[in-house]
């Protein structure tokens, strides 16, 4: 008889050697066990693979997969979910760090609330040496009794989307875009996870975000060569962000399990974001305007 486990954490990874065991250790100390641990290594050429083995040897939650060669992030995030077999499924960064308790709060309260479909928690910054950096102030719940409103709070104020390491019902983020291949796709699964429930918080610092050179963030602050960190296949092309990020946001309502009145009013919303101002500065139909006359490339 298989058993399957209550929950899955997918681990993409590539090249992590350097924060990759705090990384797993951080979840193999969870107080809540009954869990799987998928790490996908993306054809890594540091002693990711030796990290990995040594710690699979010791633990049968672990499985360890590794690619032939690099498919790009959202391939290797959205490869982690397809393993997956959990109600519950969570993606874990190589670099950041779970307390103990985190998995068991946010369970608890998926468990306690059917209207929530994420569960995450307060967030601090650290560096490469685990040194505090300070509260994530502007991470927050999506909790309002309307879809229309969550998805206007999740695509309007600025926050970091340190939520999509949160827990998630996995039958309803099957339902989604999943990890798209665009440059702020991680805010257009929010906003489409929003459309079937709450995202909340649980008000304890259970997360550490590691902020560092080598992360993603930092790396490839070029929007062209982030392009091509989410898919290599887009190496080399422009892309349209905020067009992107305006299509997905009208096909999420367009799919999303709401009545007609309730659908119509994220179709306001959407139409009060083109006027709203881009956390950049500019407002957003300007940035739209500047991706179709500065003759960028299709939409990505």
């Amino acid at each position: 008889m298989v058993i399957v486990p209550k929950l899955s954490i997918g681990l993409p990874v590539y090249n992590g050697e350097n924060f990759l065991a705090g990384a797993i250790g951080s979840l193999l100390d969870q107080s809540y066990r009954d869990f799987e641990l998928i790490i996908s290594d993306n054809a890594s050429t540091d002693r990711t693979a030796e990290i990995c083995l040594a710690f699979a040897a010791t633990d049968d939650r672990i499985r360890y997969v590794r690619n032939d060669e690099n498919q790009g992030a959202a391939a290797n995030y959205n490869q982690c979910l397809a393993l997956a077999s959990g109600e519950y499924f969570k993606w874990a960064a190589h670099d950041d760090l779970c307390h103990p308790l985190f998995l068991a709060r946010c369970i608890a309260v998926l468990e306690a609330n059917p209207g929530v479909v994420l569960c995450h928690s307060q967030s601090q910054g650290i560096d490469d040496s685990g040194a505090t950096k300070g509260r994530y102030g502007e991470e927050r719940s999506f909790s309002s009794p309307s879809p229309s409103r969550r998805m206007w709070q999740v695509i309007s104020t600025p926050h970091v989307c340190i939520a999509v390491f949160g827990v998630m019902r996995r039958a309803v983020l099957l339902q989604t875009i999943r990890h798209g291949d665009w440059v702020g796709a991680d805010r257009n699964l929010l906003a489409q996870l929003s459309l079937h429930g709450k995202v909340v918080l649980v008000p304890e610092v259970l997360f550490k975000r590691r902020e560092h050179l080598e992360s993603s963030i930092h790396k490839f602050e070029d929007e062209q060569e982030r392009l091509a960190w989410f898919n290599p296949a887009f190496a080399g092309k422009r892309s349209r962000p905020t067009w992107r990020r305006w299509q997905e946001y009208n096909k999420a309502v367009h799919g999303a399990p709401l009545g007609l009145v309730e659908k119509a009013r994220c179709y306001l919303q959407l139409l009060r974001w083109v006027g709203a101002r881009h956390h950049t500065g500019p407002r957003n139909y300007r940035m739209l305007a500047r991706e179709i006359f500065t003759g960028a490339g299709p939409a990505s």
